[in-house]
């Protein structure tokens, strides 16, 4: 079949499917307006230990989607497994935590001995249904609504809708918990250090050369020195300082081959440099910095605190995070 009729025969399905997960969203927003979510994020906010979520089957695989976006983004949570649980793991669950249960119908039978186990240590415990009138929710100290309409698929069965809503009211929590704790591109990082993600949101002050990697002279250094430290810290060029320490030229070897001449072996430092050089603070992000030394054409870059330099990073530094 061409592929445009095989596309002209399944984009109705498709269209319908979106319509209908759409639609599903749009009563999720209606319902949370009314919900006791200000409640649950106070709860979820303030609890001194961490936010546990349970569920079965589905619920349970968003339920752990739902842990990881709030455990990288500053707020502790785990999940638990129903019928572990049973077996042993109530013994993870503390008095400091709170627990969310997830379950679309409200009455999942593996749930029972969580449930039992948060009324008999007073652990507070948040419900996540679409049926009010549930076991879930009649347990439950506050319940999140999730829309009570009929799933995405043909069979009106299986779990689309629901576990999509499920997915955008876990969001929903993510999102207010890192505005109302101000949490920074920063604190993310801290959480992300490897792959790409961590690469991007790298600090100039985590990847500089620092102490005595960093090719720094004396303005009144003479030139046969300057080309010794140049060669021994193989950044390319030399910074220079004045008697107060502060970054007052660079020397490169750009600089070296342009003004290559029988004469310059009498200079100093101060006769051949580029006075007030580029610089930034090493709490510039890396890619920043890369974007910087792009925009300036140049390949290395001094790092100061107080216009005195504390670091230098070259543009190999940044392209080897792969940015």
């Amino acid at each position: 079949m061409p592929e445009k009729a095989a596309i002209a025969q399944d984009l109705p399905a498709v269209r319908e499917t979106v319509a209908r997960e759409i639609a599903c969203l749009k009563q999720l927003e209606e319902l949370l307006a009314q919900s006791p979510l200000p409640h649950v994020l106070d709860l979820m906010q303030h609890t001194k230990g961490r936010i546990v979520f349970t569920g079965m089957g589905k619920s349970g695989i968003v339920a752990k989607k739902i842990v990881a976006s709030l455990a990288s983004t500053g707020t502790p949570a785990f999940f638990v497994h129903p019928a572990e649980a049973s077996h042993g793991d109530l013994g993870m669950i503390s008095t400091d935590d709170m627990v969310i249960a997830i379950s679309n119908s409200g009455e999942s039978k593996e749930l029972a001995d969580i449930l039992n186990y948060c009324k008999r240590f007073g652990i507070p415990l948040v419900g996540i249904t679409k049926n009010r009138q549930s076991t879930l929710a009649q347990y439950a100290d506050c319940v999140l609504p999730l829309p009570n309409m009929p799933e995405a698929d043909p069979l009106g069965l299986a779990p689309t809708s629901s576990t999509t809503a499920t997915l955008v009211l876990g969001d929903v929590l993510t999102v207010a918990l890192m505005n109302r704790k101000q949490f920074t591109k920063q604190d993310f990082q801290v959480r992300h250090p490897g792959g790409k993600l961590g690469a991007i949101l790298q600090r100039v002050k985590d990847i500089m050369h620092q102490g005595e990697e960093i090719p720094l002279l004396d303005e009144d250094t003479p030139i046969p020195t300057i080309l010794v430290e140049m060669s021994n810290k193989r950044l390319g060029c030399v910074g220079f300082v004045n008697k107060q320490g502060e970054l007052t030229g660079i020397f490169t070897d750009g600089d070296l081959r342009r003004k290559m001449s029988p004469a310059l072996f009498t200079q100093r430092g101060r006769d051949v440099m580029t006075p007030n050089p580029k610089h930034v603070p090493g709490e510039m992000m890396a890619a920043e910095a890369l974007h910087f030394m792009n925009e300036k054409k140049i390949t290395t870059l001094f790092v100061t605190q107080g216009n005195k330099p504390v670091g230098i990073i070259h543009i190999h530094d940044l392209l080897k995070l792969g940015l």
